[in-house]
C-alpha cells in the first residue's frame, strides 16, 4: 500500500505544482475562471500559494511523512472550497470534476498517512 501511496502523493504534488504556479503567475485560463467565480484577483494568488505549499509538503513528505499528511490535509481542505466555488456558481460537473477527484485523492494519501 505504501507504493500506492507515494503515487498517488506524487501525482497530487505534480497537478498542484501546475496548477499553483498558473494561479500565481496569473496565466488567462485562472485569471478568468475567477472572474467567472466572482472571486477577487488577490483570492487567485493566495489560492496559488497555498497550492504550491501544499505540493511542497507532499514532496517533503516523502522523507518526513508529517509533512505529507499536513500537505494532503491542507490540499483536501482547498479542495472543497473549490468544490463549493463551482456548486455557488452552478458549473457543469464536468466543470467540478477535476477539482473533486484532487479533493478525494488528497484525503485518500491523508488517511493513508493516517493509518
Amino acid at each position: 500500500m505504501e507504493i500506492v501511496t507515494y503515487i498517488i502523493q506524487g501525482i497530487l504534488a505534480l497537478m498542484f505544482l501546475m496548477a499553483g504556479f498558473g494561479k500565481v503567475t496569473g496565466s488567462k485560463m485562472h485569471v478568468e475562471a475567477f472572474k467567472h467565480w466572482g472571486l477577487p484577483q488577490w483570492f487567485r494568488t493566495v489560492t496559488g500559494i497555498v497550492e504550491l505549499a501544499g505540493a511542497v509538503l507532499l514532496i517533503i513528505g516523502y522523507w518526513a511523512p508529517i509533512s505529507a499528511m499536513a500537505g494532503a490535509l491542507l490540499l483536501a481542505i482547498t479542495g472543497v472550497g473549490g468544490i463549493f466555488t463551482h456548486i455557488r456558481v452552478k458549473d457543469s460537473f464536468k466543470d467540478t470534476a477535476m477539482i473533486l477527484f484532487l479533493a478525494i485523492l488528497s484525503f485518500v494519501v491523508f488517511f493513508l498517512y493516517l493509518s
